[in-house]
C-alpha cells in the first residue's frame, strides 16, 4: 500500500513538473507567414519588388529612422537629430553598441557608404530620386553623421524610413541579394527557392529584442492554396491574403481573425505612354471613360476596394476625389476613340503580372474596354518576367500592378520610369514640392499634382487596394493597415 501511494505521488509530482515547465514555456514562439510572391532576391537597396520589403524591412535591415503602422517617423539606428534653422543641415546621433548580424560594428562609416552607394551614378536602388536632394554626407565621429542636402526637404527624415534607404555594410553588401546581413532584430538563417524564407531570432541585438524566436514566410502564390493552407494550420498569419472571396470563411471561424485596414497600393492600368496609340491623349481619355470602377471592385475584389482617379491614397489627409474627371460613358469613348482615328478600335496586349488582384482585374478590363472596340491580348507573366519586360525594359502596352510605395506620386517626375510620361510643369511641381516643407503649402501642390495625371489619363486609376489581414486569433502585434511595404514582426507574439 505504502508502495502504490509512493508511486502515486511521483506520478503526481511528475505531471506538476510537466505542466510547471509546460506553463514556462509559455507561448508559440515561431510564426509562419503567408505571401504571394517570392522575392527576387532579398536587398532591398538594390531592386523594385515590395515582396523583399515585406519579408526584410525592419525585421532584418534598418535605417536611420523608421515607419510606424501609422505612418509616422521614429528614431531607428538614429536615436536623434537636429535640424538646422535653413533646414539643410540634418545632424543625426546614432545609437551605440549596434552590430551587424556578422558581428562587425555599425558606425558612421557605414551610414556614408550606405547613403554614398544609394546616391551613386551606377546606384541600381529603385528609388534613387529618395537620395537626389543630398549634397553630401559626412562623418563627425563614429556615432555622429551631417547630411547636407541641396535644398529643403519636407519628407527627407520619411524618405529615410523607406526599405531601400536601409544600412548595410561594405564588406557584406554584395551577399545581400542571398544572404542578407544587417542590424535587425532578427537574422536570415535559410531560403527554401520556390519555397520558403526562414529568419531566427537575434540574440545580439542591440534594441527592444524580438518575442519570436523564428519566422517562416512561406510563398503561396494561388488564393485556393492560401485558403486551404491557413484552415489547415500550414501557415498561421496572411498580412496581404490573396482570396477576399474567402474572408467571409474566417470571419466565421472562431480560430481566425479577419482585419481589414488600408495599404499605399494604388492600382492601376499602367500604360506605355510612348507607344501608339497610348501615347494619344484621346486614346487614353477613352480607356479612362470605359472603364468601370466599381464593377472591378467588386468582380475582382469582391467589394473590398476604394475607386481612385489620380496616384493617391483616399486615406492621405492631402488626397482629392478625381474619379469623377472621366465618368463611365462608352459613347464618350467610343467617340474619342474615333477622333482619336480608331473608329473600329484596336487591338493590344496586357500582360498580367501573378497576384490575384491583377489576374482578375486584367480579365474585367479585356470585357470592358472590348465594348469600345479595343481587344486586348491577355498575356500572363511571372513576376521575374514583368520586371524585365514591363518594368525594366517598359516592352509593353498595358499592365496593371499595384504601386505600394508610399507617397510615390513623384515617380511621374522621373526621367525614365515604365510609364514613359513626360510633363514639364508637373516635373516643376515636383521639384517645387521637395523645396515645400510647410504642411498646408505641400497639400495644395498635392492637389494640383494629383489633378494634372488624372486630366493627362495617364494611367487608368482603378482602386486603392485594400489589406485582408487573416491570421490565428492568438496572435498580436501584426499590422492592421500598410503604410510601407513591410511585414513588421518585431513586436509579435502569440498569447497561447
Amino acid at each position: 500500500m505504502r508502495m502504490l501511494i509512493q508511486w502515486r505521488t511521483l506520478f503526481i509530482g511528475i505531471a506538476m513538473v510537466i505542466f510547471f515547465a509546460t506553463t514556462a514555456m509559455g507561448a508559440k514562439t515561431h510564426l509562419k507567414m503567408g505571401m504571394v510572391l517570392e522575392p527576387p532576391h532579398l536587398d532591398p537597396t538594390a531592386g523594385a519588388a515590395a515582396a523583399i520589403d515585406e519579408i526584410v524591412y525592419a525585421n532584418v535591415f534598418e535605417g536611420l529612422t523608421q515607419i510606424d503602422q501609422n505612418g509616422t517617423v521614429q528614431p531607428a539606428l538614429a536615436k536623434s537629430w537636429d535640424i538646422s534653422r535653413d533646414q539643410l543641415t540634418y545632424t543625426f546621433q546614432l545609437n551605440t553598441g549596434v552590430t551587424f548580424h556578422d558581428g562587425t560594428t555599425f558606425d558612421s562609416d557605414d551610414v556614408v557608404f550606405s547613403l554614398t552607394r544609394a546616391m551613386a551614378k551606377d546606384s541600381v536602388n529603385a528609388q534613387k530620386g529618395l537620395f537626389k536632394t543630398i549634397s553630401s554626407v559626412k562623418k563627425q565621429d563614429s556615432h555622429t553623421v551631417i547630411i547636407q542636402l541641396k535644398r529643403p526637404t519636407g519628407s527627407f527624415l520619411f524618405n529615410m524610413g523607406w526599405g531601400d534607404a536601409v544600412m548595410v555594410a561594405k564588406e557584406t553588401v554584395q551577399k545581400n541579394k542571398s544572404t542578407p546581413i544587417g542590424t535587425g532584430p532578427f537574422k536570415f538563417n535559410k531560403w527554401v527557392k520556390g519555397d520558403r524564407v526562414e529568419l531566427i531570432k537575434n540574440k545580439s541585438y542591440w534594441g527592444n529584442p524580438a518575442k519570436l524566436d523564428k519566422a517562416t514566410f512561406k510563398f503561396i502564390p494561388d488564393p485556393a492554396a492560401a485558403v486551404n493552407a491557413m484552415m489547415a494550420g500550414d501557415i498561421d498569419a496572411f498580412d496581404n491574403f490573396p482570396a477576399p472571396e474567402s474572408l467571409s470563411q474566417f470571419s466565421a471561424n472562431s480560430r481566425f481573425k479577419v482585419v481589414i485596414g488600408n495599404t499605399e497600393g494604388e492600382t492601376i492600368l499602367s500604360t506605355n505612354n510612348t507607344r501608339a496609340p497610348f501615347d494619344q491623349l484621346k486614346v487614353r481619355q477613352a480607356i479612362a471613360h470605359a472603364i468601370n470602377r466599381q464593377a472591378i471592385i467588386d468582380g475582382a475584389m469582391f467589394g473590398y476596394g476604394t475607386p481612385i482617379g489620380s496616384h493617391f491614397a483616399p486615406h492621405h489627409p492631402a488626397y482629392v476625389n478625381l474619379t469623377y474627371t472621366f465618368p463611365y460613358d462608352l459613347e464618350t469613348a467610343k467617340k474619342l476613340l474615333a477622333e482619336a482615328g480608331y473608329p473600329n478600335g484596336f487591338k493590344a496586349a496586357i500582360k498580367l503580372p501573378p497576384p490575384s488582384y491583377a489576374r482578375r482585374t486584367g480579365e474585367i478590363i479585356a470585357a470592358q474596354l472590348k465594348k469600345i472596340g479595343i481587344e486586348l491580348e491577355i498575356v500572363p507573366v511571372e513576376w521575374a518576367q514583368w520586371l524585365d519586360q514591363v518594368f525594366k525594359k517598359t516592352d509593353y502596352d498595358l499592365t496593371i500592378v499595384s504601386h505600394t510605395e508610399p507617397m510615390d506620386i513623384g515617380i511621374y517626375a522621373r526621367d525614365r520610369y515604365y510609364f514613359n510620361y513626360k510633363n514639364a510643369k508637373f516635373q516643376a511641381l515636383m521639384k517645387q514640392l521637395d523645396q515645400t516643407v510647410e504642411t498646408k503649402k505641400r497639400y495644395a501642390l498635392l492637389a494640383t499634382a494629383q489633378k494634372i495625371l488624372a486630366e493627362d489619363a495617364v494611367n487608368g486609376f482603378l482602386f486603392q487596394l485594400a489589406k485582408h489581414g487573416v491570421w490565428n486569433k492568438n496572435i498580436q502585434g501584426l499590422w492592421a493597415n500598410s503604410p510601407v511595404q513591410a511585414n513588421n514582426l518585431t513586436q509579435v507574439y502569440w498569447t497561447k
